[in-house]
């Protein structure tokens, strides 16, 4: 397997503005010490769907530089995480400033976990 099977596909990205707005102001949250996760389950694709996810790095975080490094960490934690194709859902991560100075391994552990809270709240409410 090469690294570009191995990507973030433009289907599994959260890409446009009105997709982040709607996932902030209508989706729950999950806390972690690193990073704040949004998610809003779409309810509109039949049969399931792919998990859409995105980024926001705020300026006071660093430069872009900065930004597009913490932006890079945070896709690799998510892309070793594993999540569930057949989810659809929408996520916005975005990382508070002790994001700086953690280090990579608390990084993907918290967004692995955040992912399985994420996946077994949207089983909850595709059931009920």
């Amino acid at each position: 397997m090469n690294s570009a099977d191995q990507r973030f596909p433009k289907n599994r990205r959260l890409l446009k503005h009105p997709d982040f707005e709607r996932v902030y102001k209508q989706g729950k949250r999950h806390f972690a010490a690193n990073i704040t996760v949004f998610y809003l389950r779409r309810e509109s694709e039949p049969g399931g769907g792919n998990p859409r996810i995105g980024f926001t790095v705020g300026k006071a975080l660093g430069g872009a530089v900065q930004r597009n490094l913490i932006k890079r960490r945070l896709r690799e934690a998510v892309r070793l995480s594993g999540l569930q194709p057949e989810c659809p859902v929408d996520i916005v991560i975005n990382p508070k400033r002790s994001f700086l100075s953690a280090e990579f391994s608390a990084i993907r552990s918290e967004v692995s976990a955040a992912l399985r809270a994420i996946e077994r709240s949207s089983g909850k409410s595709r059931r009920s």
